[in-house]
Parts: C-alpha cells; sequence; structure tokens
C-alpha cells in the first residue's frame, strides 16, 4: 500500500488502538508508533495491546518504535496521546516530518504544562503545514464493539478534513463530519472533561433530574461564551465535539471509564482529597478558568470547579455558589 493510502497514529493508548483497528478492519494498513518496546512486541507478535488487551489486531495493522520509519510510510498522522505527552511527542515528530505530512489530533485537553491548543504546540514544533483535530462522542468500546459512532474533523485546510474522511471514515460504523473551525472544536473538546469532573460531583451530591438538565443547559451557555471569545464559533460547543462528547461521557457505561467523571464522583462523596488525583479534566479546568480571565469571561460553572480541585470550596459550598450566581446574572 502507498504512503498516501496508509494511516499513522502516533500513540497506541486505548482509542489510537480502537481506531486504528477499526481503519485497517476495512483493508487499510495503519503503522503505529508506540515508545514502549513491549508496547510494540505485543501488537506485532501476540497481535494484543496490553492496554486494549481483549482486542484481537487486524491483520493490516502493526506498530513501530521508530518515528522515522512512520513518517516514511504515512503521510496522513492522527496524534492520540495524552496531553502531558503533547510537547516531547511533538519534538519527537518535529525532527521526522515535513511539510507534505498531514497531521490530525484527537487529544480532548489542553497542551499540559502551558495550556495551549495541541494545534498550536503542533505547528511551532514541527514543520507540518496543515493541521487539524479530530473530536466527539466515540468511546474506544464504541469502536472496538463495531457500535455506530460519529466523530467531526476540523481543519482550516479543506485537504485535511477531505482525507481524514476519505482515510478514516471508510466505516460504516464510523462516520465523520467536516468543519472549519480549529478553534471551537479543540476548546469544546478539552473543555467536555471538566464539565464531565463536574457532572461527577453533582451526581454525587445527588442532584436530581431537573437541576441536572439545568446545570447541562448552563454548561452549554458558559462553553459557548468561552469559545466564541476566544475565536471559534458560537454553534460548535452544541455540537460533536462539545455537547456530544459530554453526554457520551456521562451515560452509565462511559461513567466505569471516564477517569473524569470517577475523580468528580469521589471528590463529591469525600473519598478523596481535591489535589490527590489529577485527570485530564482537572487540568483543563485550571487551563480553563486561567483562559476566561485572561479573556473576561464569566465560568461560574468552571470557576466552582476548579475551587473545589483546589481545596477552596466544598462540593456543596460549590453548587450553591454557581446556584446565586445563576440566578443572580443569568
Amino acid at each position: 500500500m502507498s504512503r498516501a493510502e496508509r494511516v499513522g497514529i502516533v500513540g497506541a493508548g486505548r482509542f489510537g488502538t480502537a481506531l486504528g483497528n477499526v481503519i485497517a478492519r476495512q483493508g487499510r494498513d495503519v503503522l503505529m508508533w508506540s515508545t514502549a518496546p513491549d508496547v510494540v512486541e505485543s501488537m506485532n507478535s501476540a497481535r494484543r495491546n496490553p492496554r486494549l488487551p481483549d482486542v484481537e489486531l487486524a491483520d493490516g495493522l502493526r506498530a513501530t518504535s521508530d518515528g522515522a520509519e512512520l513518517a516514511r510510510e504515512a503521510r496522513f498522522l492522527v496524534v492520540a496521546v495524552g496531553s502531558t505527552q503533547v510537547r516531547d511527542r511533538a519534538l519527537a515528530l518535529g525532527d521526522v516530518i515535513d511539510g507534505s505530512h498531514l497531521v490530525v489530533h484527537a487529544i480532548g485537553a489542553f497542551a499540559s504544562p502551558g495550556d495551549q491548543r495541541v494545534s498550536t504546540v503542533l505547528e511551532r514544533e514541527t514543520a507540518a503545514l496543515r493541521i487539524g483535530v479530530l473530536a466527539g462522542p466515540a468511546l474506544p468500546s464504541d469502536l472496538v464493539e463495531h457500535r455506530f459512532a460519529s466523530m467531526v474533523v476540523a481543519s482550516r485546510f479543506d485537504e485535511v478534513t477531505a482525507e481524514a474522511r476519505r482515510l478514516l471514515g471508510g466505516s460504516e460504523m464510523l462516520r465523520l463530519y467536516r468543519a472549519s473551525d480549529l478553534v471551537g472544536v479543540e476548546l469544546a473538546a478539552a473543555l467536555t472533561g471538566a464539565y464531565t469532573l463536574a457532572l461527577g460531583m453533582a451526581d454525587a451530591l445527588g442532584l436530581g433530574p431537573g437541576p441536572r438538565a439545568v446545570m447541562v443547559t448552563r454548561v452549554v451557555a458558559e462553553a459557548t461564551r468561552l469559545v466564541e471569545a476566544a475565536g471559534g464559533s458560537a454553534r460548535t460547543f452544541s455540537g460533536l465535539a462539545g455537547l456530544g462528547n459530554l453526554l457520551v461521557r456521562s451515560t452509565s457505561e462511559a461513567r466505569r471509564l471516564s477517569l473524569d467523571y470517577a475523580l468528580g464522583q469521589e471528590v463529591g462523596l469525600g473519598e478523596t482529597r481535591p489535589g490527590n488525583r489529577v485527570t485530564e479534566g482537572a487540568r483543563a479546568s485550571a487551563a480553563a478558568v486561567r483562559l476566561a480571565r485572561d479573556l473576561g469571561v464569566r465560568v461560574p460553572l468552571l470557576d466552582a470547579t476548579n475551587a473545589v480541585l483546589t481545596g477552596n470550596l466544598s462540593p456543596r459550598q460549590a453548587a450553591q455558589a454557581v446556584a446565586e450566581s445563576v440566578a443572580q446574572q443569568e
């Protein structure tokens, strides 16, 4: 298979592996780059990834520990690593890719440390000229169990979104929608982690269906203000990357797997002290509060969530503060 027809995936976590397996099952070659030699060996020899052990890997999926091989073999790359790994992987990618590569990332978080959008880091640290983001309510379990899933791919470049749909969306079970709002989709995807954590806390406090619905409505309004102030479209958070992502993360199935929701529950129930554990949502909460302050945007839900995580408010005090803020100002 030619370089233009092969998909390269940076990272070998649960989502990257699930996505790669879906693509490979459609008859397309997939090359995954992992920095863990034991993971590479297991994927190539045992046809299993220890991070997704119940899934037998498709024949067309192969792993490598050589970033230069990935760059040679694939023109279209998907970056799927944790937020704290973004900078190191971007630097490593910068040594091997050039302006011919198309790069999209599937990281629903801010790059940490630094609170930057992931596309900004990729632009600064690599020679890639055309960059996009892949986001939406597609769980690894949906992908590996062949359940219908949808995502949005956003970029300022039509070639990126067109190639993403052609190369990644060949399965009837994975539908990709195109968008040009790179900023909005990135921010929406990152913010959902923080709001998922907040929903976990609210559910732990016994918030009923009505108040919970009000909270989700306020989430959409608050996130929309922040996304628009940062340069994104006012419509974006109401789509797959924002509201769609939030709704799927708060389902009963996703709650068992979501570290953000679990942390919110534990903090809300008093089972763990704020600051004892940090998730992508916790980092996103702090980063979003700083961004909102810089932009002069009111974000009472994020402020309250971050106040709990930093030990400045109890969960019940935070809930009361949000209720009073909404009643007085919105």
